[in-house]
């Protein structure tokens, strides 16, 4: 799909060469294409929000304000060039709070590439940056308006006007895209952009990183233009006092500064748009394990307050970790063949080089069966992480089924006899099994009365068809973390992340004494995660009345004694922890809500996905087409503000499912690797390939082709019902004549 698009990119390039844009025109030109050492997909993947113009008809394509002569060309692009625009404007707004950056992004458009007196439609791309989450699109025309809202399941089931999968979706997983319809060539596009995304954090330090790299052929090539660039910095932290901000990407200045709080601000005039990411970072001064507790007061539908408690490991990193005993548990079916396996051999090898001498480990690989590296668990000897490195290097992809619950048993009895060391479970697969639930009923029951230190679990998942909401329901129950990588690219990044987490672990057991005492507080997690060196930790839920005045964290620090703290609490009234949480929130009640098959919990989710904009299991995207007027009455005088109302109710189209869904088993039996699944072909065109795929399919393979087909796909019924027709009428004629010839021979002798 991503090659697809960058396809599509490079042929918009071309024919924006066509345009005319003055004497600056041929220096356009020269920068429209990339050095040929660059020529790759992602050259032509948006690295910061960009508009295209979709062009299937190349001869629209023209300066709107100063036609000229054009070459006639032939033929129509299918699919269609993507033309990007010419940006006009752009502000970037960002608000930190604790360890979540809610961006904005607004900006102004100009369809320079098509005539005037015709319309495209116009695609919005939005790279996000560390675990993005899109929370709404709105675009201003000059007599249209578009908005993009979340509904319920129940609700969508009455739209008619569904969109196409094409104009509305994930491009990649960090890169959402939309649709927006038909718009006059010359138009000024104003659009408004909202996504949230995850602080890094690292030594004590939070960074933040924003795809706001644009390329250089966005810039309009008219000098005159006025190109406007605002960055506006806005970080609360909340957790400490002693906040230092230690380097930024573009010279912002510092306009405040409380409390816990600044902010900054960069304004200019420029010659061409900003060609590097927003970056930023600051430390939080304490080298100890710190902590607090941060309230708000909701106004929503469960009539219920909010709580936060937070977790710091601190910057002291030589702060002693565990003593570990580590089993990795890694699916080699045969759909993990190729780049998923490779990738996660790279991970295991730079995660055991990590491991001192004391620590101890063993590798189990399974498909159908399970295969040990070792039949008890092994020290961290060089000799030992040298033969594991050789045994997982030399394991291939198996074919059959892939059974869970064998090697998750296996690694929970190597570790059932830990002793002085935190033993952990570190799950990798690609796949969904049927028996999901009960292998998380299974461990929840393993691990209720299993000692002072029972195993962590921690999970990551591989593409889309594993069931994402079972690893994380996994992770919970064993206290550990859960990871992801939807694209092969980012494999061994973040599953290099995920170990790092998990090896890194300096606080363990953790408990909280009010929540055993107080019915009235609801935790959202049922066990509390460990505290790594490598993350923060945060704890949420809800609560009605008054929340404990005096709340103590307790835990084992990984020289195996006890720590205490009392946490403080603040109100947190300039931090919406609403909004801050709420992705979260919504994981995390989703895979409660498939773990325990509860409706009310699913209502729960929608309802709050709605409220924040947030995409959910159990809601759909649309968009919201309002048509305006302006009204210009007799009375107005010079000066006045022209009235602006709806002229109409507004028209909603139904998007495709943006979400991750609950796994596909089906797949997974099929042993299909991630990432391979095409695109499912039009109604129309499978039942074209359906019924000529007897006799008359030997004509169709030397005289059709995709595009054929893609033609195919967009006649409209009554030509679809002929050609069907048709088709069948020669099928039939042929096996007619393959009988008379094979079956029945010499009948008329």
């Amino acid at each position: 799909m991503a090659e697809d698009f960058a396809k599509a990119v490079e042929d918009g390039l071309k024919l924006a060469k066509r345009v005319y844009l003055g004497k600056d025109s041929r220096t356009v030109a020269r920068r429209m294409a990339p050095p040929l050492m660059e020529r790759s997909t992602n050259w032509y993947l948006p690295s910061a929000p960009m508009v295209y113009a979709v062009i299937s008809d190349p001869r629209m394509v023209d300066n709107p304000d100063m036609p000229s002569y054009q070459p006639y060309v032939h033929g129509m692009y299918d699919p269609p060039a993507l033309i990007p625009l010419q940006m006009m404007g752009v502000n970037l707004n960002v608000d930190c709070y604790v360890d979540t950056a809610i961006i904005v992004v607004a900006g102004t458009w100009r369809i320079h590439c098509v005539m005037g007196s015709r319309s495209c439609d116009c695609l919005i791309a939005v790279p996000m940056g560390n675990q993005g989450s899109i929370l709404g699109v709105e675009v201003d025309l000059p007599t249209k308006s578009y908005v993009t809202e979340l509904i319920g399941e129940q609700e969508s089931k009455g739209i008619g006007k569904i969109a196409r999968p094409e104009d509305g979706g994930f491009l990649k997983p960090h890169i959402f895209t939309l649709t927006i319809p038909q718009i006059d060539g010359g138009t000024n596009i104003s659009i408004k952009i909202r996504w949230s995304q995850m602080l890094s954090y690292n030594a004590g330090r939070f960074s933040l990183t924003v795809p706001f790299c644009f390329p250089e052929y966005v810039t309009p090539a008219i000098k005159k233009i006025s190109k406007k660039e605002k960055i506006e910095l806005n970080v609360n932290s909340s957790v400490a006092n002693g906040i230092l901000c230690k380097a930024t990407s573009h010279p912002l200045k510092e306009i405040r500064r409380h409390e816990g709080k600044f902010s900054f601000l960069y304004e200019a005039e420029i010659f061409k748009w900003s060609n590097t990411d927003f970056r930023f970072s600051y430390s939080v001064s304490s080298g100890n394990i710190f902590g607090g507790i941060l309230l708000q007061s909701l106004y929503d539908y469960d009539q219920s307050d909010m709580f936060c408690i937070y977790l710091f490991p601190g910057s002291e990193q030589n702060r002693k970790v565990f003593k570990k005993e580590v089993v990795f548990v890694v699916d080699i079916s045969e759909s993990m063949q190729g780049r998923p396996l490779e990738s996660t051999k790279s991970a295991i090898s730079a995660a055991l080089s990590k491991l001192s001498p004391e620590d101890s480990f063993n590798i189990i690989a399974f498909s159908n069966e399970a295969f040990q590296f070792s039949t008890s668990m092994e020290l961290a000897s060089k000799d030992a992480i040298e033969r594991a490195t050789a045994w997982i290097s030399m394991k291939y992809t198996v074919g059959g089924s892939t059974n869970l619950f064998i090697p998750l048993e296996k690694a929970a009895d190597m570790l059932s006899n830990t002793r002085g060391s935190i033993p952990m479970i570190f799950l990798v697969t690609d796949g969904s099994v049927e028996d999901e639930r009960n292998i998380c009923h299974w461990m929840q029951k393993r691990l209720t009365n299993q000692g002072v230190l029972c195993p962590s679990i921690h999970t990551f998942g591989i593409g889309s068809f594993c069931n994402h909401y079972f690893l994380r329901m996994l992770a919970v129950i064993g206290r550990g973390e859960y990871g992801a990588a939807f694209d092969l690219d980012s494999i061994e990044v973040q599953m290099n992340k995920l170990f790092s987490k998990g090896l890194s672990t300096v606080l363990a057991n953790i408990t909280i004494d009010a929540f055993d005492d107080c019915e009235e507080i609801e935790v959202y997690s049922s066990r509390v995660p460990d505290l790594s060196l490598e993350s923060p930790l945060t704890i949420y839920g809800r609560y009605q009345g008054s929340f404990p005045d005096n709340l103590k964290v307790e835990g084992i620090l990984g020289d195996l004694s006890s720590f205490t703290m009392d946490l403080k609490i603040r109100r947190a009234k300039d931090i919406p922890l609403d909004s801050v949480l709420a992705r979260r929130q919504i994981d995390l009640l989703t895979a409660q809500a498939w773990f325990s098959e509860n409706k009310r919990l699913e209502e729960k989710v929608a309802k709050l996905s709605i409220q924040s904009c947030n995409i959910s299991e159990y809601t759909r995207m649309t968009l919201l087409e309002k048509n305006i007027m302006k009204h210009f009455g007799a009375w107005k005088k010079k000066g006045d503000p022209q009235k602006i109302v709806e002229s109409e109710p507004p028209e909603m189209i139904l998007l495709q499912r943006l979400s991750v869904g609950f796994g596909d088993p089906i797949a997974t039996a099929e042993n299909i690797r991630p990432g391979s699944q095409e695109p499912e072909l039009p109604e129309v065109a499978k039942i074209f390939i359906k019924t000529t795929s007897n006799y008359f399919g030997g004509i169709c393979n030397r005289c059709c082709c995709m595009g054929c087909i893609r033609c195919c796909s967009k006649m409209n019924n009554q030509c679809a019902t002929t050609l069907t027709q048709l088709c069948t009428a020669l099928a039939c004629i042929g096996c007619l004549h393959c009988c008379s010839e094979s079956c029945c021979p010499n009948q008329d002798d």
